[in-house]
């Protein structure tokens, strides 16, 4: 799945957590045209992620659901990794983790949170 494509479904489970999901919501969020939503909703409509008639809601699917949980969960912990370990603001590293979701291994987020697992620790160790 592209970068476009995974934050696509990630505001839609943000927004689902919110109330009815709408295509001009999703455009707002985003900050694209409405036109570029629909591309993005068809795409993920045909691999079984969400499900979309025309003018009316967006709803994830129980895969979309689950994916959307996977991409949301990276998401969060590369946010706290960034303010809590590297000591970065809040504004920056909400930004550089939206970025980051997308280009880090498996492996290399598995590392991460091994590495924040034993800081936490050692630090409540007495």
């Amino acid at each position: 799945m592209t970068q476009s494509l995974e934050d696509y479904l990630e505001m839609v489970s943000f927004l689902s957590d919110e109330s009815e999901v709408r295509v001009t919501d999703i455009a707002s969020r985003l900050e694209v045209s409405k036109p570029s939503v629909l591309t993005a909703l068809k795409t993920l409509e045909e691999q079984g992620l969400i499900e979309h008639e025309r003018y009316r809601t967006v709803r994830l699917t129980p895969e979309g659901a689950v994916q959307a949980a996977k991409i949301r969960d990276r998401h969060s912990f590369l946010t706290s990794f960034l303010q809590d370990v590297v000591g970065v603001s809040a504004e920056n590293a909400e930004k550089d983790a939206c970025k980051m979701e997308h280009l880090l291994s498996e492996e290399t987020l598995k590392k991460m949170k091994a590495l924040v697992k034993t800081k936490k620790k050692s630090t409540t160790s007495p």
